[in-house]
């Protein structure tokens, strides 16, 4: 076991029994009798890494003392939606590997890629409909949506380096920040009730979520492909300003900004990432961005410490930590 996996499992440890049952539910989901489809399901089957967004369900229902039997259920639909955005997100990144594998849309094609997604999506709605409340299928339908809005807003907002800091927030947060908000929420609210508690989770959710998505933008800037296990570099050559960028942007000369602008924008630059660090200081951008996501994780601090000592309230302290020091 490597020392990320073995993190992982200690940080996961108070939920464990639960982990088992929601990876053998996701089992019997992802499994399918057409042979093509079985293919793409195993390959994408491999990409569930850290299972993060399940284990946050499991974990805030235990610290919250609102753990059901349906719970495992709950966190195998949100890995699904969350397996489904992969999938579709690799197609608009032009993204070439995931997890050290080539992508679905790099081994088969985009239009595939397409379709898998939303057969990951069906699933899991379609799972969420066999629940004793429907909870589950409101309040992820309603996050689909936000995710869909996230990354149309997104798109329009290619090579926009007057975006605000708010505005870059709202859009990463509705992309990224809503499904572990949803996660988080679920897991202190389902199958009803409890909603003083289900807020603060979705709020600490939330927080942890934009911190993840901001120094996920870090790190596609500093790390390599090889580091990361995935595409690097992806947001400079997809005509993302995220907020390292957007922080060099507003404090640059005039000189400067002409050049950032061009790395983005002109023809025949191979590799936009490694040009845009020669044309500028990214360092201060990026130290900007994350103060920003350690104050987001203060934030989620804050909103956990009235909940009673657990083994489980200690564990999404020290994901807050994990979430911090990532560096994949």
């Amino acid at each position: 076991m490597s020392e990320h996996s073995e993190i992982l499992a200690r940080l996961f440890a108070p939920v464990e029994g639960g982990m088992a049952r929601m990876r053998r539910v996701l089992e019997e989901q992802l499994h399918e009798s057409s042979d093509a489809v079985r293919d793409m399901t195993d390959h994408v089957g491999r990409f569930r890494g850290k299972q993060l967004r399940a284990a946050l369900v499991l974990l805030c229902g235990e610290a919250s003392g609102n753990t059901t039997d349906e719970h495992a259920k709950v966190a195998a639909i949100v890995e699904m939606i969350h397996l489904a955005t992969l999938v579709h997100d690799d197609i608009l990144d032009g993204a070439e590997v995931r997890r050290r594998m080539a992508c679905v849309n790099q081994r088969w094609n985009n239009q595939v890629a397409v379709l898998l997604g939303d057969f990951l999506y069906a699933r899991a709605f379609g799972l969420s409909t066999t629940l004793s409340s429907g909870l589950c299928s409101r309040l992820l339908s309603e996050t689909t949506s936000k995710l869909c809005v996230g990354e149309i807003e997104q798109s329009t907002r290619r090579y926009d380096f007057e975006l605000s800091q708010a505005d870059y927030e709202r859009i990463a947060g509705a992309k990224t920040a809503s499904l572990y908000s949803a996660a988080c929420e679920l897991g202190a609210r389902y199958p009803g009730g409890n909603e003083r508690v289900g807020e603060l989770m979705r709020c600490f959710g939330w927080d942890l979520g934009l911190a993840f998505q901001i120094i996920d933008d870090v790190l596609d800037l500093t790390e390599t492909t090889e580091q990361l296990g995935k595409s690097a570099g992806t947001d400079v050559e997809d005509g993302k300003v995220t907020l390292p960028v957007l922080f060099v942007y507003r404090s640059a000369d005039e000189g400067t900004r002409a050049a950032i602008r061009d790395v983005y924008t002109a023809a025949g630059i191979e590799d936009r990432a490694r040009k845009l660090a020669e044309v500028c200081d990214l360092g201060p951008g990026l130290r900007a961005a994350m103060r920003r996501a350690k104050d987001l994780i203060a934030a989620c601090r804050e909103r956990i410490v009235s909940l009673e000592e657990s083994p489980a309230r200690t564990a999404l302290l020290e994901i807050t930590e994990f979430i911090t020091e990532r560096r994949l």
